[in-house]
């Protein structure tokens, strides 16, 4: 094997990741402005997972299927949605949703797709690394062998749209030290 140039992973189409997408200075103050956020914990079809969360902008009711107006997304996000709008590219305008997770250790986000009224899905993690998943949507293409797994670092970002929206799921094996994301989404159509 060549080693002067290692192999580069493999990404599902419309999958990107950008390590050290923001600086420790950046990630400093996301997570002062975090730690100010009212955290609840997230409920799924009446299950309660371990991790918590806030969303701003758009809410997804997992109970009813649908999606309404939430609270406004607060101005101190402002820079970061428009450094990853800017990066993406689109206008910071289109990102309507800005969800904040927080994961204690061991906790794990299962398998899924996200809500099917939302688009661009965009993430920065902070605090900690963790290992992101990808398998194929379809049952029948499902195989061990079938599932990437990414290495996310802290300061790092990753968009997921296009194939790797509609035709993988995505999950996130349990963290061994606390983390927290902020998850940004575009809508496939006006709210």
């Amino acid at each position: 094997m060549n080693t002067l140039f290692p192999l580069q992973p493999i990404y599902p189409s419309g999958f990107r990741y950008v390590p050290n997408f923001i600086s420790k200075e950046e990630e400093d103050t996301l997570l002062s402005l975090v730690s100010a956020l009212e955290l609840h914990t997230f409920k799924f079809q009446g299950y309660k997972a371990k991790r918590k969360v806030v969303s701003y902008g758009c809410d997804w009711s997992f109970e009813t299927r649908t999606l309404s107006k939430g609270k406004n997304i607060p101005a101190d996000f402002n820079g970061i949605i428009e450094k990853v709008a800017s990066f993406i590219p689109l206008d910071s305008k289109e990102i309507e949703e800005l969800l904040v997770t927080e994961y204690p250790d061991g906790s794990v986000i299962n398998w899924h797709r996200d809500a099917p009224p939302f688009d661009i899905i965009a993430g920065i993690s902070l605090l900690t690394d963790c290992k992101f998943r990808f398998r194929p949507y379809e049952k029948s293409e499902q195989t061990r062998s079938s599932i990437i797994s990414i290495p996310l670092q802290r300061r790092s970002l990753y968009i997921i749209e296009g194939e790797a929206r509609i035709d993988w799921e995505h999950s996130i094996a349990p963290v061994t030290t606390k983390r927290f994301s902020i998850t940004l989404r575009t809508l496939r159509g006006s709210l």
